[in-house]
C-alpha cells in the first residue's frame, strides 16, 4: 500500500505500541489543507472484536501522546480517533486475507490502463490481492501498486420485516 512518509511514520509510532493497549492501527491518513491538516488514526480491537465508541475515547490519549511525540507535522492539526467504520479501509496482505468474500473499492497508482476496481475479494497473499470484478473477471493487483482499498458493504433492505 502507498503511504506518505508522515502516515508511514505514524503508523509505525503507533504500531509500536499499540499491542500493549490490546488495539490494532487499521489505517492513519493525512487529509485537508496544508494550513489545516487533519491525521486520522482509525483503530479497532486486536482481538478482531469491533471497537465501542466508549472504547475508542479510552483509547484516544494514548493515540494523542504518541503523535504528539512524534511531531510529524510543524504546525497545527486535528487529530482525529475513530473505529474503522463500515467502510473499513485494507492496509495490509493479513487485511485482504481477513475480509475474503467482501465486497471492496480499490484504487492503483497505475498511470496506464484501469486505475479503479469494483469486486469481491477473491484470494490474497503476502503481494498481491485478486478481485473477482463486477463483470465476473478476476484481476490480480499487487499490494506495491494499490493506493486505497476500502470495504463497501451491500445492504438488503427488501428482506422480509418478520412478526407483521
Amino acid at each position: 500500500m502507498v503511504k506518505t512518509k508522515v502516515e508511514q511514520s505514524i503508523i509505525d509510532a503507533l504500531e509500536a505500541v499499540a499491542a500493549d493497549h490490546g488495539v490494532d492501527i487499521v489505517d492513519v491518513e493525512v487529509v485537508g489543507a496544508t494550513k489545516a491538516p487533519c491525521v486520522r488514526v482509525r483503530i479497532d480491537n486486536l482481538d478482531g472484536g469491533s471497537i465501542s465508541l466508549d472504547e475508542v475515547t479510552a483509547q484516544s490519549s494514548w493515540v494523542s501522546d504518541v503523535v504528539e511525540g512524534l511531531d510529524p507535522i510543524s504546525s497545527s492539526y486535528t487529530l482525529e480517533v475513530s473505529s474503522p467504520g463500515m467502510a473499513r479501509p485494507l492496509r495490509r496482505p493479513s487485511d485482504f486475507q481477513k475480509f475474503i468474500g467482501e465486497r471492496c473499492e480499490l484504487s492503483t497508482i497505475a498511470t496506464e490502463g484501469q486505475r479503479r476496481y469494483k469486486g469481491i475479494i477473491a484470494a490474497a497473499d503476502k503481494a498481491s490481492v485478486t478481485l473477482e470484478t463486477e463483470d465476473g473477471e478476476q484481476t490480480s493487483i499487487s499490494f506495491d501498486d494499490v493506493k486505497k482499498c476500502t470495504l463497501k458493504p451491500t445492504f438488503d433492505f427488501k428482506k422480509e420485516k418478520g412478526g407483521k
